[in-house]
């Protein structure tokens, strides 16, 4: 079971992505694990070692820390843990940083599932 981490300070962003991985999920090929500010996040990875999460998708834009300083100290710790970002904005400035920070893949809102299935996808069969 591959274990993705979704980091996102607006609560229903985990509904929407429990109803749009429903099938994975309730097949046993992914496990969708939420946290709501980058802390959060940092607190998931650390609970296990080596952290058992894969993937992380995380906003951008969140009080407190910010989706590219989350994406630096994951990067920078946990360098196999692939990182996509996402915005509400795709603007080229923080799409050239999350990119040069390590980030695998850069989404915008609303996010296309096709595209981040397909993404999720790539990352399990590596």
């Amino acid at each position: 079971m591959t274990k993705i981490l979704i980091v996102d300070d607006e609560r229903d962003v985990e509904l929407l992505f429990r109803q749009k991985f429903r099938k994975e999920v309730r097949s046993g090929l992914l496990e969708l694990v939420f946290a709501f500010s980058g802390d959060d996040a940092l607190k998931v990875l650390d609970s296990k070692n080596p952290p058992e999460v894969v993937y992380v998708f995380s906003d951008i834009n969140m009080p407190g820390m910010t989706g590219l300083e989350l994406l630096e100290k994951v990067k920078s710790q946990y360098p196999l843990i692939s990182v996509s970002m996402i915005s509400a904005y795709g603007d080229t400035e923080n799409y050239k940083k999350a990119m040069d920070s390590g980030a695998k893949e850069f989404f915008t809102k609303p996010i296309d599932f096709d595209s981040l299935r397909k993404e999720i996808g790539r990352i399990i069969n590596q």
